[in-house]
């Protein structure tokens, strides 16, 4: 993304807090893994969605003051040439400047003096952190750490989170953020027709994988938006699998739930084939339920709709498809084939962190997930794809890749891709 995305969203998020405010934002650091190793490091998302950098370590500062004013600062860390030997270069103040925007940088040593100065002078009476949990129990981050080291040295300070905020701009994809989607669905397709393309009985769950990430690797992208879910036959009945190590079977179906990353956007999707390329009268039955279901939903997805109603529908009109073929007659017997919930949204996270009391409206992605899973005929799938809201109702950004029966057996007979 360009610096003037970043800025923008930053001017966006200053204009919705008090005068008198201090933003802070931490970019995050990489927990523990063992003794004297991390895991990888993964920048906190609403960081890189204000900033576009993706650097350990740092704090973006904004003190917002009368008429709209704000002064930024960015915490870096100082040179260090034997750290950077190890771990590598560390970002210069130039750097900042050129992707952010932020003018002011300064070291990350110089962070409590910054800080209680401004409490000193009285200039700042809250302090705006990023305090979101997706369950209670999770780890607290740099943030959560902050809010409470603050209310035990100036417990007169209110402490306020911008989660909120946040999640209302984020919701709403601007025009760069759908052009890098349509981007990563590009390189998204051209993974799964690998896949399907090498697909045969007795290869291994991670071998399609390699294909996977080879094609990505192709493109320059190091690895997938998030950890692959690729599993074969009776592995396919564990939503979130990371074996690997499962073998198909001739007959059994694949599942592949995988993404790419393009410019820092995501995309999520699914498709399901027969390891041998030739869709069986089951998995024939079963692939339309849920192929039907999802030309039905980006038929009706429009502006005004309750979110929730998106969900609700998609289940409502598979259990009907399910009942026309003899497997469900009952709608409170559905869960026994549907598993999950037929939407959410993806962009800067799988994810994403929207605000989930907003009707569907122009600008926002999410996945449409139609899932079946019938353990009594040995066949799980799923059918995920991308629609983005327009003004009039809804395009899917994933249709290119292969997704109806006739497309992927084309592929899988090796006759050439289908066209874009």
């Amino acid at each position: 993304m360009k610096m003037a995305f970043h800025e923008g969203n930053r001017k966006t998020l200053y204009e919705t807090l008090p005068e008198g405010s201090l933003v802070l934002v931490f970019s995050g650091h990489a927990p523990r893994k063992t003794q004297d190793e991390n895991y990888p490091f993964y920048a906190n998302r609403n960081f890189v969605y204000l900033t576009g950098i993706e650097d350990e370590g740092l704090i973006l500062a904004a003190e917002t003051s009368a008429g709209g004013a704000y002064r930024e600062t960015m915490f870096i860390l100082p040179p260090d040439l034997h750290q950077e030997r190890w771990n590598g270069r560390r970002i210069k103040a130039d750097e900042v400047r050129a992707r952010s925007g932020v003018e002011n940088s300064r070291y990350i040593a110089e962070f409590d003096t910054y800080l209680h100065g401004l409490i000193k002078l009285g200039s700042i009476n809250r302090v705006y952190l990023d305090l979101y949990k997706n369950d209670w129990d999770e780890a607290d981050t740099d943030a959560f750490r902050m809010a409470a080291a603050l209310r035990e040295r100036y417990p007169f300070l209110e402490i306020c989170s911008f989660t909120r905020q946040i999640k209302r701009q984020r919701t709403i994809k601007q025009p760069c953020e759908i052009e890098a989607m349509r981007e990563a669905v590009k390189i998204t397709r051209d993974g799964i027709v690998a896949m399907m393309k090498a697909s045969k009985p007795g290869m291994y769950e991670y071998q399609y994988r390699a294909e996977f990430d080879y094609a990505l690797a192709k493109h320059g992208i190091m690895s997938p938006a998030f950890p692959s879910i690729i599993s074969a036959g009776k592995n396919n009945f564990q939503i979130h699998y990371y074996g690997f190590d499962g073998q198909a079977q001739d007959g059994d179906m694949i599942l592949n739930d995988v993404g790419a990353v393009y410019d820092g956007m995501m995309n999520d999707v699914s498709r399901g084939w027969p390891c041998n390329g030739v869709f069986n009268e089951r998995q024939r039955l079963l692939y339309t339920c849920a192929y039907n279901t999802s030309q039905h939903m980006f038929e009706i997805i429009k502006p005004g709709m309750p979110m929730a109603d998106v969900d609700r529908l998609a289940r409502e009109y598979n259990f009907e498809q399910l009942k026309a073929i003899g497997l469900c007659d009952r709608y409170e017997d559905v869960g026994k084939y549907i598993w999950h919930g037929g939407a959410h949204h993806v962009g800067w996270d799988v994810h994403d962190l929207v605000d989930m009391t907003m009707d569907v409206a122009p600008g926002m992605v999410f996945c449409v997930d139609i899932g079946i899973y019938c353990e009594e005929w040995g066949i799980g799938f799923r059918l995920e794809d991308n629609c983005l809201v327009t003004a009039e109702g809804c395009e899917n950004l994933t249709a290119s890749i292969p997704r109806t029966i006739e497309e992927i057996e084309a592929v899988m007979r090796k006759q050439g891709t289908v066209p874009i």
